[in-house]
């Protein structure tokens, strides 16, 4: 089963087009058995050279159907076909590119008429759709409008079926074997899914939890999840009966959620992740002579670490930021044995071998200033970051240390009165884990949030 695609776009720069007109005719190799055609709002500007070709202009567009309205239909259409169009490169391309803002993998086997004429009908004068029609007394009306050449494509292709005779050229040209399709209910799905940050939920026929997850594109994270083969995905495929989302506004709110759900549900498919695994903190010791130590050590719950990490990696990489930073090792002019040393194990003793009297003076004021932009022990404020819609503000609140919850609000006065605060927060129980991921978020997205001090 062929599917015939023609596509008219905007022009403009690669993979930023988008689509204004389709036409689809499904074609069991006799005779056109499905069709759809239809104008395309491709809610972007379509260049001038463009309207003087296809002459489909803006205002043409205006009332048309977005291609999310008509999304659903193109994959039902084309469902189990071979994609084929006149240079099948460019539509496949710009079909797969619609698709993909989606957040839908749109994937099919695809077969170019230009490419199988030239193998089949060699030393033509040209090979563009116009002019090869016409040598061959194809009927072509509406040049480049996606009805007419896909019109013409499906007769050039009713041709070529019958020059080739023994279907070798036809194996040898199909390109792309086609991933596993989304089945009709997961399809359904995704329909309803946002393109937006939060959670989302698998749920089985009886309602229990099976996957607990979050992504900054929710619809796009869980169509990998119902397009990829391997094990667990298989089984979430085959046993997800309803699926469910919640949208953060935020990717910091996203992980505080996931973190508590999973812990709190303990999904089927989400057993290894009940438990964050912090591997290594940054620990910090007064030595003898009272000097503040900086040390990366493994995870220890009975000492306050400055800050943790998931792997030694990331944690020795952070030492080698705020040695750098706060000036907590001066030797730089070679790698000798003991810089290594303050790198691999902390920066115990690089106050007496690295730095000079004068240096090692305001040590402690550089490492005091160090520990209080990391440290959250005895710290009460509160995190504010973008909320779900316009004029809404999320925030994580932390009192003494400890993350007691995160909340939504749109009125300063939220914010300002603790009782009303204490109202509208959502509770935090897991307090290990979501100070790990506050911290993180911290550390890696200055800009993104700013800090009000209780």
């Amino acid at each position: 089963m062929y599917a015939i695609i023609d596509i008219e776009s905007t022009g403009g720069k690669y993979n930023e087009e988008g689509i204004t007109e389709i036409a689809i005719y499904k074609f069991d190799g006799h005779e056109v058995v499905d069709k759809f055609c239809s104008l395309i709002n491709p809610e972007r500007k379509i260049q001038a050279f463009v309207v003087k070709l296809t002459g489909i202009n803006q205002e043409m567009l205006r009332f048309a159907p977005k291609f999310h309205e008509v999304a659903k239909r193109i994959v039902e259409i084309t469902e189990d076909c071979i994609i084929v169009a006149h240079n099948a490169k460019f539509d496949y391309r710009i079909l797969r590119t619609e698709f993909s803002r989606l957040g839908y993998d749109y994937q099919r086997q695809s077969l170019c008429t230009v490419e199988l004429s030239k193998k089949l009908i060699p030393n033509m004068p040209s090979y563009s759709l116009g002019k090869l029609t016409k040598s061959l007394g194809i009927p072509l009306s509406g040049r480049h409008r996606a009805e007419g050449d896909a019109q013409a494509t499906v007769k050039l292709l009713k041709l070529l079926l019958n020059k080739d005779q023994d279907k070798s050229i036809l194996k040898n040209h199909v390109r792309l074997k086609p991933k596993k399709q989304v089945d009709s209910k997961l399809l359904n799905f995704l329909e309803t899914l946002p393109q937006e940050t939060g959670v989302y939920f698998f749920y089985d026929k009886d309602k229990n939890p099976l996957y607990v997850g979050k992504s900054k594109n929710i619809r796009k994270r869980i169509n990998q999840h119902f397009t990829k083969d391997n094990p667990k995905s298989k089984s979430i495929q085959r046993l997800t009966e309803d699926v469910q989302f919640e949208i953060t506004g935020n990717e910091l709110i996203a992980l505080l959620k996931e973190n508590e759900y999973i812990k709190t549900l303990q999904p089927e498919f989400n057993r290894a992740l009940t438990k964050t695994q912090l591997t290594h903190g940054v620990y910090i010791q007064k030595d003898n002579e009272g000097y503040l130590n900086f040390k990366v050590k493994p995870i220890n719950d009975k000492l306050s670490a400055l800050t943790t990490f998931s792997n030694l990696k990331s944690a020795k990489s952070f030492l080698e930021q705020i040695i750098d930073t706060y000036q907590l090792c001066l030797n730089k002019t070679s790698l000798g044995n003991h810089q290594k040393s303050c790198f691999n194990y902390g920066i115990k003793t690089c106050r007496g071998a690295c730095l000079g009297k004068e240096e090692a003076e305001d040590y402690n004021i550089r490492a005091e200033e160090c520990i209080a932009r990391y440290s959250f022990e005895n710290k009460s404020f509160l995190l504010i970051t973008k909320g779900r819609e316009p004029g809404e503000k999320s925030l994580v609140y932390i009192k003494d240390g400890n993350i007691l919850g995160f909340a939504y609000f749109d009125l300063n006065l939220q914010i300002q009165k603790l009782e009303i605060l204490n109202r509208i927060i959502t509770p935090i129980q897991h307090q290990r884990d979501a100070r790990h991921i506050v911290q993180s978020y911290m550390r890696k997205y200055s800009n993104r949030y700013k800090l009000i001090d209780l």
